[in-house]
């Protein structure tokens, strides 16, 4: 079921109105005596989305609602819907009122019909974003990754598989700029064992998510939590390049994404697209945790060099100021300098008299 995008000026007012709630469209009355239905949002195969006024709240605040209406009469077909209209349901009120996630304001069933009301995210797409503003600066996407780690973080932790991560459903709030992760209609609760070793959920029936954005393993009904950051990273090449995954070249003896030819990066952030872009999982990053830890030691990979290299080299030369003059130095910089001096006593140790 489709999210709001953007603002205002992107609805689509000729939308079709349907069931009860159609009723109340433009309407003086208001739907469940309490929401005044303002206009359609998006249409897709599991139903409307509306855009609303709370006029029970102070200040008439928007929100969304979304109707569910699969385009089906079957019954079997019907009665997973609303299992997957409930699920929907159930998962957002689990993840609570986290900043990230529009908040889950009601749920409730008229006639048969099902229907959600969430918070209304005022704001533009990142994708909307990348098509006015052009790509990003290196900078710009390790801001991004920054910004969506948390929600990631938070959702992960809840056993809970996002499975639509893209730019069209993350939307930048025009309140205070934060970041917004939507479209949960594709979440699903994790059921695996919590060993991180086994982290692969029950096989599901249908496939749920973008293909491109979407790793072999979820296309192959499997989805895991590496899943999300597969799809993090595509969406991280697209604000580096502006193009679709189907724009990319893939390589066709690994079928890994050529994405390098078509930006300047640096060789550490590149190492770490190219993880979180693995087609086998276990290759992958196993968590947010892991990318969070290589992202953080890009500040000090200078001061780290010459304890990571393999290489037995002479101890280098430290100049008279540097001798002179007392520097502070991190946590992290004591350690790599206190193991450059015990590299340095093993070389002169082993060096021949």
């Amino acid at each position: 079921m489709p999210d709001p995008v953007a603002s205002s000026s992107n609805g689509n007012h000729d939308r079709s109105f349907s069931g009860e709630i159609g009723a109340f469209y433009q309407s003086s009355n208001l739907f469940r005596e309490r929401y005044r239905v303002l206009r359609s949002l998006g249409q897709g195969g599991f139903g409307v989305t509306y855009l609303a006024q709370d006029m029970r709240l102070p200040g008439q605040p928007a929100c969304v609602i979304k109707q569910l209406a699969p385009r089906t009469q079957n019954s079997q077909s019907l009665e997973r819907a609303k299992v997957r209209f409930r699920r929907e349901a159930k998962v957002l009120a689990s993840l609570g009122s986290h900043s990230q996630i529009p908040c889950l304001l009601d749920y409730f069933t008229i006639h048969g019909e099902f229907y959600l009301v969430q918070e209304y995210i005022q704001g533009q797409t990142i994708a909307q974003e990348v098509r006015q503003q052009g790509r990003q600066t290196e900078a710009q996407v390790k801001y991004f990754l920054q910004e969506m780690i948390p929600v990631l973080q938070f959702i992960h932790r809840n056993r809970i598989i996002h499975r639509d991560i893209k730019p069209p459903n993350i939307i930048r709030s025009e309140f205070d700029r934060r970041l917004v992760l939507i479209d949960f209609g594709a979440v699903r609760e994790f059921l695996a064992d919590l060993d991180q070793a086994h982290i692969y959920q029950a096989p599901v029936s249908q496939f749920v998510g973008t293909p491109g954005f979407a790793p072999p393993e979820q296309l192959a009904l499997r989805p895991c939590y590496g899943s999300d950051i597969y799809a993090l990273g595509m969406s991280c090449l697209f604000l580096l390049t502006a193009h679709t995954p189907a724009e990319l070249d893939n390589d066709t003896k690994t079928g890994q994404i050529g994405w390098r030819p078509l930006v300047t990066v640096s060789d550490h952030f590149g190492s770490i697209l190219d993880k979180m872009l693995r087609l086998d999982p276990k290759e992958r990053y196993a968590s947010i945790d892991h990318l969070v830890r290589d992202l953080a030691l890009e500040p000090h990979l200078d001061s780290l060099v010459h304890c990571l290299s393999t290489t037995r080299s002479a101890p280098p030369i430290a100049a008279p100021e540097e001798l002179s003059t007392p520097k502070y130095l991190t946590a992290v910089q004591r350690q790599a300098q206190a193991i450059r001096a015990w590299r340095n006593r093993r070389f002169n140790q082993a060096a021949p008299p």
